[in-house]
């Protein structure tokens, strides 16, 4: 793994659990990790209620767009993560794969999208600590 490690975070629309993974690893990490999110079908904006539930803890994705997924994207990350949607990456050998299974915050209030939130955060945090153990 290089001194400077890219994570792809994917999910199909690219708009709600991808995007709050992207922010918590941006924000927690600096300019330690790379950081990308994309989707296999994006939506037409980021989920307002992920976006609204990111703000309560001091990271703004408000200003994030939905991207598709490309075979270069992968090609430049280190680590794949795919957020427990069913979404197919191309497989590229010597990524790092990983599926975290995470419920939708599609069309889910802020009470559901908070645990969801949550989670993803710890999930991020466990990620730098592990790219940060990671032999080189």
């Amino acid at each position: 793994m290089p001194d400077r490690p890219t994570v792809l975070f994917v999910c199909v629309h690219n708009a709600g659990r991808s995007q709050m993974a992207a922010g918590f690893l941006t924000a927690l990490a600096g300019d330690r990790i790379d950081v990308l999110s994309a989707g296999s079908m994006p939506g037409d904006q980021i989920n307002p209620t992920a976006v609204a539930a990111m703000a309560e803890v001091g990271i703004d994705i408000a200003g994030e767009q939905p991207k598709k997924l490309s075979d270069d994207a992968v090609r430049a990350s280190d680590v794949v993560i795919t957020m427990g949607c069913g979404d197919e990456c191309p497989y590229h050998p010597g990524k790092r794969y990983e599926d975290w299974v995470l419920d939708d915050p599609a069309g889910q209030g802020i009470e559901a999208v908070r645990p969801i939130r949550d989670e993803v955060r710890a999930r991020v945090e466990a990620l730098i600590d592990s790219l940060a153990t990671s032999p080189a």
